[in-house]
């Protein structure tokens, strides 16, 4: 069986991540699916593996225990959806509306999220793993034991976002937006940050002293701190 155990941040448990489809514990009852799809619909253990679902109509549906496997969703909602022991790995998902959406028991594996509006949404117990999130909108978001892995964040806003027991180790994050974010046992620890607002909301963090030092003048500027030498 190739599952990891991703290593649990500070205050987080440990999760098991299965690496691969025939592994996961629903692996023998997921069918092949191509379609359609459908408002307020139940998809259990369905597998969409390949091609372009194009503008997707599945707001407030519910998937549970799915597996979705090199497919590219483009355009389209899922507003409101429900996504339950649900496994992606190479999937993108391009311009999708997943505003509201809850997330529980998810892993997302090499998978890219662009232009996703995911404000106010529920993220619990998922996990990002060497995927891309670029111009992803978390605004009033919550994420509550969320690992980003390995992963690049480009233009991700988490304003007003809640944060709990969410890490970052090896990511790479460029002008990610923090302001006024609510962050509580958030490890900041091995990731690069360049972040263009919210220093200033940063307590409930850990960070590391080389990142502190990094920080530091942006931190000043936030507080309005005047660093003078002369």
């Amino acid at each position: 069986m190739n599952a990891i155990a991703s290593p649990a941040a500070e205050g987080q448990h440990d999760r098991v991540t299965f690496e691969e489809l025939g592994d996961l514990p629903y692996a023998d009852a997921l069918r092949a699916y191509d379609g359609p799809w459908k408002p307020a619909e139940t998809y259990d253990a369905i597998h969409v593996d390949g091609g372009t679902v194009t503008a997707i109509e599945a707001a407030r549906a519910r998937f549970l225990e799915c597996a979705f496997t090199r497919v590219t969703v483009d355009g389209g909602t899922l507003r409101r959806a429900r996504l339950s022991d649900v496994w992606l790995r190479e999937a993108r998902l391009v311009a999708v509306d997943l505003a509201e959406s809850e997330w529980l028991d998810a892993t997302l594996l090499d998978c890219v999220l662009a232009g996703t509006e995911a404000y106010g949404s529920d993220l619990r117990r998922v996990v990002f793993r060497g995927g891309k999130l670029d111009a992803v909108n978390f605004r009033d978001a919550a994420l509550t034991d969320v690992r980003f892995e390995n992963c690049v964040l480009r233009g991700v806003d988490l304003s007003a976002a809640t944060l709990e027991r969410v890490s970052f180790p090896g990511c790479r994050l460029s002008e990610v937006d923090l302001t006024g974010v609510a962050l509580k046992k958030v490890d900041l620890r091995g990731a690069e940050l360049d972040l263009v607002g919210g220093h200033e909301s940063l307590r409930g963090a850990v960070i590391t002293t080389v990142q502190l030092l990094d920080l530091a003048p942006a931190l000043a500027r936030s507080l309005g701190i005047t660093v003078r030498d002369d």
